[in-house]
């Protein structure tokens, strides 16, 4: 029910808040913003500032994706907001439902000179769900609100609102909506009984799962679809672990041997892009949470789409009734393709030379982590090696740039997911260009006593598929150092037999420990 209240424009801003479940607030200094802080702090939420914006948008993200609710970022005017604009713009490909409140110059200085006048709402209306100005106190109720909910609203993202001055700064009243959260879009059960239907006559079927499985607590709906027509399944992001690593349909090492075999590939909440390894000549079939903004026709000859709350939709796929192809001899297939991928790459993990293998890397952190470890990837080769050769011990365990690919992300990621999961380890896998960016925002690890290990594998140059940088990087970077001179600790690890026990020493030291890993120059392309 709504209910009037009064205050001051932050105090208002925060009581409308309530209800979301959101404890806290990821902020850096900013003289726009500070009623806000205020306001957060009376209301016992956690204000946690940090040193840059971006970081600040990045760890709201990680709150948001890992415990599938808003989280908060709130920024200073002008620059700070168009420091998280790639921020922003990582939680709209992402789709986390990221609530964005941002200082504004007040509005009857603006045309005046005032610092700095700059209309955000233009620069970031194409990467959110909705962007808008509060323009009076009395509003505010209502704007923060319908922001709240336009994140949560499925395809999920970031919501951004503007706060002038003369509005967060000063007194007034205004009425509060009841805290509501949008109900889950009914799929066409047409589309759901044809999906079901290709998937269970097809005859070398696949599944594609990403991280809005996750998002929409789908894992088990997943589960149960994969298992009721013995279809293997193949994850990506937050959807890694979503079935054991053990588990009969469950594959990582032989997509591209699948995809290029498949009749039927059902790609579930995620997009079909680059991780279909290129591409492929089977019938797709893509499962997402809402409409696509520009309509696809469902034609015989195109892709299937099927819009919906994915749990509705995979659970509605598992009770077709029909047409059931046997898929043994498929699954027997890939079942040889991944042995023998997986036997390759056991070779490559033992490997003991030096300089250091960067798959001799993926080997021993696959020993030390456990298996409610958050992995945090940035970075470039680095990064998509460990996605081959790591498997996060169950879903909502794997934090990475995703389709939109920021680097410089890892550090604000870890951060978000620390303070979201205290009982859970965090590792960071950074490479040395994402690193070095960003280095200096352990700073905020250290002052909020969260103790990530951030394991960097330094080649000291710059790759990404294969590509190379204008110039090569300085090579063996203390990075550590600078680590230490923060207030945290680390080391460099240079020969493959340093490994086990350096990674030890940094899970029990309950520090933001760096390990500086010097790898081959060339990241391992397997």
């Amino acid at each position: 029910m709504a209910r009037m209240v009064s205050g001051r424009g932050g105090e208002l801003a925060v009581a409308a808040l309530a209800g979301y479940g959101i404890g806290e607030v990821f902020t850096p200094a900013g003289e726009h913003v500070p009623a806000i802080h205020d306001a957060a702090r009376a209301a016992r939420m956690r204000v946690v500032e940090v040193r840059h914006e971006q970081t600040a948008v990045f760890a709201a993200e990680a709150v948001a994706t890992l415990l599938r609710r808003p989280g908060l970022a709130v920024l200073g005017a002008g620059p700070g907001v168009t420091n998280a604009v790639s921020a922003i713009t990582a939680a709209h490909f992402n789709a986390a439902p990221v609530v964005v409140l941002a200082g504004r110059a007040p509005a009857w200085r603006w045309g005046t000179g005032s610092l700095p006048a700059l209309d955000h709402v233009a620069i970031v209306d194409s990467v959110t769900n909705s962007a808008a100005t509060c323009t009076e106190v009395g509003n505010i109720g209502a704007d923060v609100h319908a922001a709240v909910v336009a994140a949560l609203t499925p395809h999920r993202g970031p919501a951004f609102l503007d706060l002038p001055m003369d509005v967060v700064f000063c007194t007034g009243e205004t009425q509060l909506p009841a805290p509501t959260l949008p109900p889950p879009v009914e799929p066409d059960p047409a589309a759901v009984a044809r999906a079901g239907a290709l998937l269970a006559a097809a005859e070398r079927p696949v599944i594609i799962a990403g991280s809005d499985v996750y998002s929409s607590d789908a894992v088990a709906a997943l589960r149960e679809c994969a298992e009721t027509w013995r279809v293997p399944v193949f994850t990506t992001g937050l959807a890694r672990g979503a079935l054991p690593g053990d588990h009969p349909l469950a594959f990582r090492c032989c997509k591209r041997a699948a995809l290029a075999r498949a009749d039927l590939v059902a790609v579930l909440g995620t997009a079909p892009d680059l991780r279909l390894g290129g591409g492929t000549d089977a019938r797709l079939i893509h499962v997402v949470d809402a409409p696509p903004a520009a309509g696809v026709p469902a034609g015989d000859d195109g892709m299937l789409w099927v819009a919906g709350d994915l749990r509705l939709v995979l659970s509605g796929m598992a009770d077709h009734r029909g047409v059931r192809a046997d898929h043994a001899d498929w699954i027997e297939l890939l079942r040889v393709a991944e042995d023998t991928a997986r036997a390759q790459e056991a070779g490559h993990l033992a490997d003991d030379r030096e300089p250091i293998r960067a798959t001799r890397l993926y080997a021993e952190l696959r020993r030390a982590l456990t298996d409610d470890a958050i992995i945090v990837g940035d970075g470039g080769d680095v990064v998509t090696a460990a996605a081959r050769h790591l498997d996060p011990g169950r879903p909502g365990s794997w934090l990475d740039g995703g389709r939109y690919g920021n680097g410089g992300a890892g550090l604000g990621y870890a951060l978000g997911a620390a303070l979201a999961c205290p009982d859970r380890p965090v590792c960071g896998l950074l490479g040395d260009g994402a690193a070095a960016g960003s280095v200096l925002e352990v700073e905020s690890l250290v002052r909020h006593h969260l103790p990530v290990v951030l394991v960097v594998g330094n080649n000291g140059s710059f790759g990404t598929a294969g590509l190379r940088g204008a110039d090569d990087r300085t090579p063996g970077l203390r990075l550590e150092k600078v680590v230490a001179a923060l207030g945290g600790a680390g080391e460099t690890v240079a020969t493959a037999r340093q490994l086990a026990p350096a990674l030890h020493r940094a899970f029990e030291s309950r520090v933001p420990y760096l390990l500086n890993v010097l790898i081959e120059p060339r990241t391992d392309p397997v």
